[in-house]
């Protein structure tokens, strides 16, 4: 779940009703059987978990958006692509509190992408089923000309799931239906994931630090990961509270707002999200000094990446710069 805040204030938690009101809110088998093997054949590559080849009897193909080694995702499409924001305040399971604060995060973020040339499509307060209905058809949709396609989830959240209105989901159903065999009109191109929901209910005290110390070649085709290309950020590590602010939103949707609109043509994607954790660890403290548990709490935001290229947005217009080594 999330904690929030009213005015200075930060709320933390699971969303559950409760009487005390925070001001600051969170939001294969690998052993071996002690036989001999016999010697496999050489040049053969096997997986880690049963050595059985997954692949099929047809291979799929998908429209090659760059060349095989190019350091930089081709981001001048026609289209930069939709943009999901699935916003959630109240609910309807599970006796979670209503998620004040998140209108503000989702009017930030609305604009934000907007601004970077996003189709944004806003869903408030979605039951499952629609939540699966428009991932569904994202996943359906003709991505030939756009650069990408992004989705954004604000709601509460636990080790593992994510709420909905109505219940708890998995959030790798999110992604899952865009893998490149699903949709192959965004293979090699990048989908980006980005939720802001408590992993759990571990804090973060912080520590206090004292001292400063410093210590070529080009193929017509080639084969990639059904699962490459994506990019998923948290705004929390697993098993901890997410913080929110009741006015002016959430910890780390207020520092990815900001840092996009900082830096979103002067540098790529995951330097700006580095920057987004530093903004986050930094400059922000819980303010609940009614709860000595709860009060000067912090928290770091997660990113996990499979891309395999450089995401560097750029204005609409812009010449090609998919970069080679």
């Amino acid at each position: 779940m999330e904690m929030e805040t009213n005015i200075g204030a930060d709320e933390v938690g699971n969303g559950l009703e409760t009487e005390e009101v925070f001001h600051d809110a969170g939001d294969g088998n690998c052993l071996g059987n002690g036989t001999r093997e016999k010697p496999k054949k050489p040049k053969e590559d096997e997986g880690d978990a049963l050595g059985k080849s997954n692949a099929s009897s047809g291979e799929l193909t998908a429209r090659m958006p760059v060349h095989k080694y190019a350091t930089h995702y081709k981001m001048d499409h026609r289209k930069r692509g939709v943009a999901y924001i699935f916003n959630h305040e109240v609910f309807q399971c599970g006796g979670l509190k209503s998620r004040s604060g998140t209108n503000e995060d989702c009017k930030n973020l609305r604009d934000c992408l907007v601004g970077l040339g996003f189709d944004v499509q806003v869903f408030k307060d979605l039951n499952y089923t629609d939540i699966e209905f428009h991932v569904r058809n994202a996943a359906q949709m003709d991505h030939t000309h756009h650069d990408c396609i992004l989705i954004a989830v604000l709601s509460h959240g636990e080790m593992g799931i994510i709420y909905a209105k109505d219940t708890p989901y998995k959030p790798d159903y999110l992604w899952s239906a865009f893998t490149a065999d699903k949709c192959p009109s965004l293979a090699g191109k990048p989908k980006m994931f980005f939720l802001q929901a408590c992993q759990g209910d571990k804090l973060d005290g912080g520590i206090n630090l004292r001292t400063t110390e410093t210590d070529g070649e080009i193929h017509n085709t080639y084969r990639i990961p059904v699962q490459a290309d994506f990019l998923i950020m948290y705004s929390t590590v697993k098993g901890y509270y997410s913080w929110r602010n009741t006015t002016k939103g959430s910890w780390f949707i207020q520092s990815l707002c900001e840092e996009l609109k900082k830096k979103a043509y002067d540098h790529d994607l995951m330097t700006i999200l580095t920057f987004v954790s530093q903004r986050v660890a930094l400059d922000f403290e819980s303010n609940v000094p009614d709860s000595v548990t709860m009060h000067r709490q912090k928290q770091i935001p997660c990113v996990m990446s499979m891309l395999t290229r450089l995401i560097h947005f750029k204005p609409s217009g812009y010449s090609n710069y998919s970069f080679q080594r």
